[in-house]
């Protein structure tokens, strides 16, 4: 297809801004020797709190605070040697130092994109990529239990096997894809989210699911047994403070969403903890391998609602309540 000029799309006014404007802009230009490709966006899916990103954490070069990092659409243009022609149906968490993908055409590079899975609707797709791959990231890389760098499936099956794993918000989108993942790897998981999700949790793969409006963390892990090797948190402040108090001695105590020592518990006493706060990079190559687990239904992402674009503020709204049960997702083929 031949794209326009312009096209429609958010767009965040300013990194002090907490509100979006749908607005016209002026289309993409990509470069091919960088890798880029011009995607004709189907679906897109917002990252909690991302409005906050750009005051806190700026892009290194300035550009349009553009939202929503996931991605799922065609392939218009891009490198001659691509593995992503023209018509080939992607998917992607694409890099913050571009524009997110909260528009009509957008850009992804070749080591971002992954084909997607043809069994799987737009706005499946949309709600998989930068959960899943961050849940990867975590348990094949940076949480240590499978050595130092990226282990593969296999290393990670051995290294993980047996090993007590306690999520945080396990129905949200990130925690979700942890349970998974950790139960395929052979860990046995311990899953906390809130009452209307304990069913949810239990089915992709938790062995025990603890209701955190009813369990009081300190005390449960006090009986005997209950300690983790490592604690998985999706969603910081209070919960990751609670969730210090379940890890052994030696454990590791990993969080997506803030330095875990900064709310470490006064009185704790655990000795030779592993504290571990990463963030996420966009690896083409694991959502390759996160496709052939899908496509073999070993697993499988989460929509919690689709919104057209024009409803930009009501879905931001479910996003912040902080109650999306998976991925809240725009559906750019729906009109208000």
């Amino acid at each position: 297809m031949s794209a326009p000029t312009r096209m429609q799309g958010l767009i965040q006014p300013n990194a002090d801004s907490k509100g979006l404007i749908l607005d016209t802009l002026p289309l993409p230009i990509i470069n091919p020797s960088l890798g880029e490709h011009l995607i004709h966006v189907k679906t897109c899916a917002p990252c909690a709190g991302e409005l906050l990103w750009p005051k806190y954490f700026p892009p290194p070069t300035p550009r349009d605070l553009i939202p929503c990092p996931d991605v799922a659409g065609t392939v218009i243009s891009g490198p001659k040697d691509s593995p992503f022609q023209p018509g080939d149906e992607v998917y992607a968490r694409t890099n913050y130092t571009r524009p997110g993908n909260a528009r009509q055409f957008s850009v992804a590079t070749t080591d971002e994109l992954a084909h997607k899975p043809p069994g799987l609707s737009w706005v499946s797709a949309a709600a998989i990529p930068v959960s899943a791959e961050t849940a990867w990231q975590i348990l094949f890389t940076h949480a240590g239990i499978a050595g130092k760098g990226e282990a593969d499936f296999a290393t990670a099956q051995k290294a993980w096997k047996g090993k007590r794993v306690l999520i945080t918000a396990s129905s949200g989108g990130v925690g979700m894809w942890v349970t998974q993942l950790a139960t395929l790897l052979g860990a046995e998981v311990i899953g906390t989210c809130g009452t209307a999700n304990v069913t949810l949790v239990k089915s992709l793969g938790a062995k025990e699911v603890l209701d955190y409006r009813h369990t009081n963390l300190r005390e449960w892990a006090e009986k005997p047994g209950n300690k983790v090797d490592v604690v998985v948190d999706c969603i910081g402040r209070q919960s990751l403070e609670d969730a210090w108090w379940t890890v052994r001695d030696g454990g590791v105590v990993l969080s997506i969403f803030q330095p875990p020592k900064q709310v470490c518990p006064e009185g704790y006493s655990g000795t030779e903890v592993t504290d571990v706060f990463f963030v996420m990079e966009p690896v083409g190559r694991q959502l390759k391998e996160i496709t052939n687990l899908i496509e073999l239904g070993m697993c499988r992402g989460m929509v919690d609602s689709v919104w057209p674009i024009e409803q930009y503020r009501e879905a931001f709204k479910r996003l912040d309540e902080g109650h999306a049960r998976g991925k809240i997702v725009f559906d750019l083929s729906l009109n208000h």
